[in-house]
């Protein structure tokens, strides 16, 4: 940085740091690692290009992301951050997929237990009397009995307990 102590990359590329070092506000002498890993994989001279070729104030963000790409292609030599974005990106849909199904669930727990919306006893009165003046003596004896029947039967499905297994068990 110009004065006694010099910059991680003047160090480590044992040079003399200058006032006017690109460096030096970014790989400060007590965190060599940081330099080393970036020098190693990308070469000090492309990043000190990429550098000057940035607006000082983009400098700070572009090496925080040079030092997280560096870190992952010493990790991952073939995908390099690549490799940790797609593993992070099927993370994410797993998550998804199973957000839907216990969304599916939720919802088939909910309807399983919301009253049901079948004739209710006084709709069955009312077509009973409806019935009552019809001439056909077959709907007038049969219908309510096969609503009766429709509405108890129905019933008990929906109070059966829900007998499934879930897929966290």
């Amino acid at each position: 940085m110009g004065g006694s102590t010099p910059c991680a990359s003047c160090k480590l590329l044992r040079r003399r740091c200058a006032k006017d070092c690109v460096f030096a506000p970014y790989f400060p002498s007590d965190d060599p690692q940081k330099f080393a890993i970036v020098h190693k994989v990308f070469g000090a001279s492309n990043v000190s290009k990429m550098l000057q070729d940035l607006p000082v104030h983009q400098r700070a963000d572009a090496i925080s992301s040079l030092v997280y790409e560096a870190n992952a292609r010493v990790r991952d030599p073939v995908y390099g951050c690549v490799g940790a974005i797609s593993y992070l990106q099927s993370q994410v849909s797993q998550l998804q997929m199973q957000l839907a199904v216990a969304q599916t669930e939720i919802l088939c727990i909910q309807m399983h237990q919301e009253p049901p919306t079948l004739p209710t006893q006084q709709m069955i009165d009312q077509v009973d009397k409806s019935l009552l003046f019809s001439d056909n003596n077959f709907i007038n004896n049969n219908v309510p009995q096969y609503l009766s029947y429709a509405t108890s039967s129905s019933n008990n499905v929906m109070q059966d307990p829900l007998k499934r297994e879930s897929l966290w068990t």
